[in-house]
Order: C-alpha cells, then sequence, then structure tokens
C-alpha cells in the first residue's frame, strides 16, 4: 500500500489520490448558482405548505373570496378567505360567510353576526349605537357612522333560537340582516366562520372575532 495513502484510526480511512482528484476537479456552483438553488428549495417547501393548506380547507373547511365592499375596511374586494366549517357553533362577533335563497340567488355573502339565537338587537342610528339585549355594542370595526335607513328596514330585531343577525362592517353599503330580503339569518345557511385572510399576501392573517360591551 502507499504511504501516501494511510488509515487513520481516529478518522477513518482516507480518500484515496483519485478520490482526492475527482474532488478537487468537480465543478464548483457559483454564489449566483448556489442563490438559485436556496431559492428553488425555499419555493419548494412554500409550495408544498400552500397544497397542504389548501387540501386541510378542502376537507375540513373552504376557501371563498370577497365579492363587494360590505366588510371594509376589515375585509376588502376579492379577498380570499378560509373558512372553518366543521364544527362551527356561531358566537356573538365572528365574521361568517353565509347563504340566502332570498338574496343574489344564494350566492354566498360576508357579514359579521351582531347577535345569536335569543338576543334582541336595537339600531339608533341618531346616536351610530346598537345594542344587544339592551347594552351598547363597542364596534371599532365599523368603516363609518351610519346613515338612517327607510322605516321598512329592521331597527328592533328579536333573534329566535337556531338563527343569528348579522350586518356589514361597512354599515352605509351593506345589504345584511336590516334589510328584510335577508331578516335573520338560519344557522343552517352559515357556510362557515372566516378564520384567515390568505390572498392577497400583504393582507394575509386571522380574521378577529370582535363583540365587546362599550365602557
Amino acid at each position: 500500500m502507499s504511504e501516501d495513502w494511510k488509515l487513520d484510526p481516529a478518522r477513518g480511512p482516507a480518500d484515496s489520490p483519485e478520490e482526492e482528484r475527482e474532488r478537487e476537479e468537480s465543478p464548483k456552483l457559483s454564489d449566483g448558482d448556489a442563490l438559485k438553488v436556496d431559492l428553488y428549495f425555499w419555493l419548494q417547501a412554500l409550495v408544498m405548505a400552500l397544497v397542504g393548506l389548501i387540501l386541510v380547507f378542502t376537507f375540513v373547511g373552504r376557501i371563498i373570496g370577497v365579492d363587494g365592499e360590505s366588510m371594509m375596511p376589515t375585509l376588502h374586494d376579492r379577498d380570499m378567505l378560509l373558512l372553518q366549517s366543521i364544527g362551527y357553533e356561531p358566537e356573538q362577533g365572528d365574521v361568517v360567510v353565509l347563504s340566502e335563497n332570498t338574496f343574489r340567488e344564494g350566492a354566498p355573502i360576508v357579514k359579521r353576526i351582531i347577535a345569536v339565537g335569543g338576543q334582541t338587537v336595537d339600531i339608533d342610528y341618531a346616536s351610530n349605537t346598537v345594542y344587544v339585549d339592551g347594552a351598547a355594542l363597542d364596534e371599532p370595526y365599523i368603516l363609518e357612522p351610519m346613515r338612517e335607513l327607510p322605516s321598512e328596514y329592521a331597527t328592533h330585531i328579536e333573534v329566535p333560537e337556531g338563527s343569528v343577525f348579522v350586518m356589514g362592517d361597512n354599515r352605509n353599503n351593506s345589504t345584511d340582516g336590516r334589510d328584510p330580503r335577508i331578516g335573520v339569518v338560519d344557522e343552517r345557511s352559515i357556510l362557515g366562520k372566516a378564520v384567515f385572510v390568505i390572498l392577497p399576501f400583504q393582507d394575509a392573517g386571522p380574521i378577529e372575532s370582535i363583540s365587546q360591551l362599550r365602557v
């Protein structure tokens, strides 16, 4: 055996001269190419994560787009939302997607739950206040003060069990539970709770459920 290629007990067998030459002659990636390889693997990981997320919500929830501006400033037209459908129980303050056959031929609409079954809602346009069971709601999410609607639109609503009363955050540009075409909504018409904005990326993030009494 050649003296240049010896067994080092501590490190194991050294590379043979042929292996050393092959390693020295193998091409090395430039900094630019190395960056491209890193970006490729990061992109691959991101795509796999998104695919996994989409598959989860395909079978556990739903993905639905916002159509219109009735939920501004919380949500915007064409935002893409992830919904929680299975196991969801409606709660006051949740942002939900629902479908009512009496409005827009059952097309999904996005609103916020103001009251649930057994509660009573009173809307006072003069003070820009919504009362639930006599207590004024703190509503930091609404876009602007409410303008009073014609008399056929409800201002006193008693929500029956198994139903919810909903309104848009953009009160002056929202067809919601005040409109006789929608009224109180059967819980079975709720497609799910909006829990996350996935698109556009700059607005991606969780959607908070807000329901606070005014102090």
